[in-house]
């Protein structure tokens, strides 16, 4: 579910700024450092590798720095990398990471009164929480240089 509504936000934010979505740049992980690794080295294997990545979670993100390290690309000089979830290893990796913060408190007030409703007998109401998110910028993303030609 989480990784589903995190595509839908990517693809949104993409067609908002006037940008198609490449569905061969978009790929499938387990929100895993292994499979963050996995996915970016094949995209940049690719002939005309991307010049930024957005992985669906922090973990996958560090996976791509892996994969680039590999690979020889510089992150941010060459490729930038934007994670999820603002995990506390996100701002010591080098460079630190650019992710998206998710309300921790919100998440779990709301999860707690879901658990209140239950053990006092109410029946679970599942409503879709659309907690607010703040982009933390830090030094893993920069702007596309302008040999770029497409970002995944």
């Amino acid at each position: 579910m989480r990784g589903r509504a995190r595509l839908d936000g990517y693809r949104a934010a993409l067609e908002s700024a006037g940008a198609e979505v490449d569905d061969d740049l978009v790929r499938e992980g387990d929100f895993s450092h292994e499979s963050g690794f996995a996915q970016g080295a094949a995209l940049l294997a690719l002939d005309t590798p991307p010049t930024a990545v957005f992985a669906s979670s922090d973990q996958m993100a560090l996976g791509v720095y892996e994969a680039a390290r590999r690979r020889g690309p510089r992150v941010p000089d060459d490729l930038s990398v934007v994670g999820f979830d603002d995990l506390p290893q996100a701002r010591w990796s080098p460079p630190p990471l650019t992710t998206v913060r998710q309300p921790p408190a919100e998440m779990a007030e709301a999860a707690a009164r879901t658990l209140l409703q239950l053990i006092d007998g109410g029946t679970l109401h599942v409503p879709r929480v659309e907690p607010a998110t703040r982009l933390v910028v830090r030094d893993s993303s920069a702007p596309p240089r302008r040999t770029a030609r497409r970002a995944t």
